[in-house]
């Protein structure tokens, strides 16, 4: 007799009342004591669901009907939304969603038990045509007669059958039928898995990651593409380092952190730089204001990547240290510090998961610091924060959670949390990104 477990029968589909919303952006309700998270239901609202994913404590549903609307609720822009797994929110007006993820991340804390004197404005932008960084999924398949080009669905690992994204920038987002379209007359549109997706002001880049060498009727296919459609389009047959353009011959794309053009860092598709360029600038000003920068500041930038924050800090102070885990971000972060004629800034490569307490910048004394981290957070390097005796830090992060946990550890160390806030980096999403700036007791006050 087979051992493996059968798949237990799903009920039949049931009305029931959101009580409340998760930290995701899903409804809450119960069903015979059992919490169900609903996908597509708001606050207040009767609805008539399909469990799709039992678990022993909870099961996950999907909304079949709406019964008693909330009047926070709005008809979502995308066709794909209920399949597609890149944004949860688009059935809750703009403003709500706002005030929704700054809600949670003001929970949070308190239920931390971590104070904050301030509450920072959210910074916003566009809601829609946004997202100017991306990997879309590409699938070649034979049932449907066509090439699928999009996001993964949502809970599953097939790509969504979209045939456009409000989200990203319309260049690229209103396309994805004619990049479908195109791909499906390639002899290798099955060995076609991803598209990266980069632009800046005046560029849009796409690099396509084949699995076989293309024919040369395949490169044609798309060189014209990339001149009827204005794109530049790049070819990436194995690892990164194997990024090559295709057409035209010179590509970059450019960032422009401060929004003035006063600086630019060179990027490629592949390297991390954020997917809202409005939101970006806003937040790099918000930084600079926060820092509170004097001209005799000696700062200290984790995770600094490209230079995002250390350029435009580096024009306001007396030198920044940036640190970095990516020897060849490293690298490029010197060359664009260079090209910008900044030459108050260093940079060392370190893996800020595992400080060396003995590397010379790790000995050193900062007036400033910068976190700007991963999901994961910054808690080896928090652990270590008091050792440089700054005065003040701001944090950067793109993981409530995190933030939540690193938050408490800074304050152990003679910190107390001034504000606190949110950007809103990826609307329609639940995604949170926020920052929080802390300041050094007094000793008095310690």
């Amino acid at each position: 007799m087979s051992r493996r477990r059968r798949r237990g029968k799903l009920p039949e589909p049931q009305q029931v009342t959101i009580e409340s919303m998760s930290h995701e952006g899903r409804g809450i309700a119960h069903v015979n004591g059992k919490t169900v998270f609903v996908f597509g239901a708001l606050e207040g609202e009767t609805v008539q669901i399909q469990v799709v994913k039992r678990a022993r404590s909870y099961d996950q549903a999907t909304t079949l009907e709406i019964i008693e609307a909330s009047p926070r609720r709005i008809e979502p822009r995308c066709e794909a939304f209920q399949i597609c797994g890149g944004c949860s929110l688009q059935h809750l007006v703009n403003d709500d969603q706002v005030a929704f993820k700054q809600q949670v991340l003001l929970d949070m804390m308190v239920h931390a038990g971590i104070e904050y004197d301030e509450v920072l404005p959210a910074l916003r932008a566009a809601d829609w045509g946004y997202r100017k960084k991306a990997r879309l999924g590409v699938k070649y398949v034979a049932k449907k007669g066509r090439v699928l080009v999009g996001f993964r669905e949502r809970n599953t690992p097939f790509i969504a059958d979209m045939h456009q994204c409000e989200v990203l920038i319309p260049g690229v987002g209103h396309k994805l039928d004619l990049i479908s379209r195109m791909i499906g007359q390639l002899e290798a549109r099955a060995q076609i898995p991803q598209i990266e997706v980069a632009a800046d002001a005046d560029h849009i880049q796409l690099v396509f990651r084949h699995l076989q060498p293309l024919s040369e009727r395949d490169r044609q296919v798309l060189i014209e593409f990339a001149q009827q459609q204005h794109f530049h389009i790049q070819l990436q047959p194995g690892g990164p380092e194997t990024v090559h353009s295709l057409y035209p011959n010179s590509q970059g794309l450019i960032l422009d952190p401060a929004g003035d053009g006063r600086i630019q860092i060179a990027f490629n598709a592949l390297d991390f730089v954020q997917v809202n360029s409005d939101i970006n600038q806003q937040m790099v000003a918000r930084v600079l204001g926060l820092m509170d920068l004097q001209p005799t500041d000696r700062l200290l930038d984790l995770f600094c990547g490209l230079g995002n924050f250390t350029l435009p800090m580096a024009q306001r102070c007396a030198r920044v240290t940036g640190i970095e885990v990516n020897a060849a971000m490293v690298k490029r972060a010197r060359e664009s510090a260079l090209a910008n004629n900044i030459d108050n800034t260093e940079y060392h490569r370190a893996d800020l998961t595992q400080p060396d307490t003995d590397l010379s910048w790790m000995r050193a004394h900062y007036d400033k610091i910068l976190l700007d981290p991963p999901r994961s957070g910054a808690l080896e390097m928090v652990r270590e924060i008091g050792r440089f005796s700054a005065l003040r830090i701001v944090y950067v992060s793109c993981q409530p959670s995190s933030l939540v946990r690193d938050a408490a550890i800074i304050c152990e160390q003679g910190y107390r949390m001034t504000h606190l806030g949110i950007m809103d980096m990826f609307p329609q999403t639940a995604h949170v990104e926020s920052m929080a700036v802390f300041e050094r007791k007094s000793q008095e006050s310690q």
